[in-house]
């Protein structure tokens, strides 16, 4: 069966792909539209999953409160840079500036995420809970990209 951690890696590497072309892309085009689309959906629902099916459940506990607070902060901070990229005219020689501290900040974010939350995470979840709460975030992250 599935784990959280299993799960999130998915999500996490498609961010990855996402930012990466999101980087590569020009001007007001078609191509830039789509990536970033798609790359915003894909934060979005996960972001959202996440909160609720990683972060939430270990703020009840004293050792996960820091790392939940951190992660949930870095989440805040790649909203606002997604509502920016939104503000901010494709053709705009500014935009490609803040898509690259969009993706700086991503990769920032899933790299600690993997070599350090989930490693804290994983000593505080039980086997069981870390397949429930993969189910739970699996049907939510979905029902979200759904909707998108």
């Amino acid at each position: 069966m599935t784990t959280i951690f299993e799960a999130l890696r998915e999500s996490h590497e498609r961010q990855r792909d996402l930012c990466d072309k999101l980087v590569e892309t020009h001007g007001d085009t078609t191509e830039r539209h789509k990536v970033f689309t798609a790359l915003k959906h894909e934060l979005y629902a996960h972001s959202v999953a996440e909160d609720r099916y990683l972060y939430i459940p270990l703020m009840f506990n004293d050792t996960g409160l820091d790392i939940s607070r951190h992660a949930l902060a870095e989440h805040h901070e790649m909203d606002e840079l997604v509502e920016k990229l939104e503000q901010t005219e494709f053709s705009n020689t500014g935009w490609l500036a803040i898509a690259k501290q969009l993706a700086g900040v991503v990769h920032h974010h899933l790299k600690e995420e993997e070599h350090g939350f989930f490693q804290q995470a994983g000593k505080i979840l039980d086997d069981s809970e870390k397949e429930k709460l993969a189910k739970k975030y699996l049907q939510e992250y979905e029902k979200y990209l759904a909707e998108a």
